[in-house]
């Protein structure tokens, strides 16, 4: 065992949390001695998101990318984050039971109709998982479930058979960045295998599972570090070596990728059974806890030069309890849960825009590109959505199934 994970699992947190680690998540925190407080946390901060949406959302006028002196700047065809907008107001929905929040999601949902048939990214997965297959799970209307098999269906068209890498930028056509692999990926794979398991195509989650082993064998360091990107030639499929974009360096540790690979690979874990997945993914958490702060307030880089003195991404935080909620539930290892619920309460208490009458997010301390000086400790909306989401795994896993499928083969 880890020294990480032993020290999560000696808390006195850690002790109460195991008590009740067979009963569902909303069951073991109403059960555990000194929960009560961590629940209400979670209530007020789900509340102030439901009332901020109820104030915002009737205004959004595209797809929220952002924030600029705390207002959001908008795409209107969605970048790589349109998915997280209706996704958020999924979770809202499921929250507070409004029919606004369907509505607006469904609306927002289908201004993405024409980024079916995109080629030309490896973003599909988080364009169309939160929205449009949340919107057939949620509404059981074949539309969006024909939509979002579309997607996976040009998702895979940008697989490399000879590297087994689903590249991450460009057009199939451009020779720039064809060989390049970014962790960000780990996360468009359950595109993939919703696909497989709604059309009985096993090619989907073929290339899902081929993927994430190439990802496995080239991007994890010994102690549980992982680079931003891996380069490969693209006609021999031959490794080059690691590489950033978002990171410090090849030789650092972006958290929001961290975070990223853990999810992704639970997720890749609960789709197909496979072991060495879901081993990948406790190395790659083992890590990350061990490089947190005191605050529970992932740095944008874990191995930068000034961390853990360094500026934060609180959205790195959000997919990282998500993760780790997940990851608790298939190894039964309490500590993961535990240590998600200290990031969950850690963001509701430090990185939330209650002070600010100006604010459009919910979520404030994100950070999006440090290297290139690009939205530097702003709001993002991944982090909304994903605070939410982790929130709600907590408060309502039941509904979070409904909505996103947390089920396990």
């Amino acid at each position: 065992m880890s020294v990480s994970r032993r020290a999560l699992l000696t808390t006195a947190a850690g002790t109460a949390v195991a008590a009740t680690s067979n009963a569902t998540p909303a069951q073991a925190a109403e059960e555990a001695p000194g929960h009560a407080a961590t629940l209400a946390t979670f209530r007020e901060t789900a509340d102030y998101a439901v009332a901020k949406l109820r104030a915002v959302a009737p205004g959004v006028s595209g797809f929220p990318v952002g924030t600029k002196f705390e207002k959001w700047t908008y795409s209107q065809n969605g970048d790589w984050v349109g998915g997280f907008w209706p996704g958020t107001l999924w979770m809202a929905w499921l929250y507070s039971g409004e029919d606004r929040f369907r509505t607006l999601a469904l609306a927002s949902a289908e201004k993405l109709a024409p980024r079916q048939n995109d080629t030309g990214t490896h973003d599909l997965g988080f364009l169309f998982y939160p929205s449009w297959v949340t919107a057939w799970r949620l509404t059981g209307q074949d539309s969006w479930r024909a939509g979002a098999l579309r997607a996976a269906s040009s998702l895979i068209r940008r697989y490399n058979p000879r590297g087994r890498f689903i590249r991450a930028w460009g057009a199939l056509d451009e020779q720039a960045n064809a060989g390049r692999v970014i962790m960000d990926t780990m996360m468009n794979l359950d595109l993939l295998a919703f696909a497989s398991s709604q059309s009985g195509d096993s090619e989907y989650l073929d290339i899902a599972v081929e993927h994430a082993r190439t990802t496995q064998r080239h991007f994890p360091r010994p102690d549980g570090s992982t680079p931003h990107v891996y380069d490969f030639d693209p006609s021999s499929g031959a490794p080059l070596g690691p590489a950033t974009v978002q990171g410090y360096s090849p030789a650092s540790c972006w958290s929001r990728g961290q975070a990223w690979g853990i999810y992704g690979f639970t997720t890749i874990h609960r789709r197909t059974g496979h072991r060495e997945f879901l081993t990948t993914a406790r190395k790659l958490a083992d890590f990350a806890l061990g490089a947190l702060t005191p605050d529970n307030v992932p740095v944008w880089d874990y191995l930068a030069p000034q961390a853990p003195h360094d500026i934060k991404d609180a959205s790195a935080g959000a997919v990282m309890a998500c993760g780790l909620l997940d990851l608790s539930r298939a190894t039964g290892e309490p500590g993961y849960r535990e240590a998600a619920l200290r990031l969950l309460t850690a963001l509701s208490q430090t990185c939330l825009t209650t002070k600010s009458t100006r604010a459009e997010a919910v979520v404030a301390r994100c950070t999006r590109n440090r290297p290139s000086e690009d939205g530097v400790e702003i709001s993002l909306p991944y982090a909304d959505y994903y605070l939410l989401e982790g929130i709600l795994r907590v408060l309502r896993p039941d509904d979070v199934d409904r909505a996103i499928d947390l089920s396990t083969v």
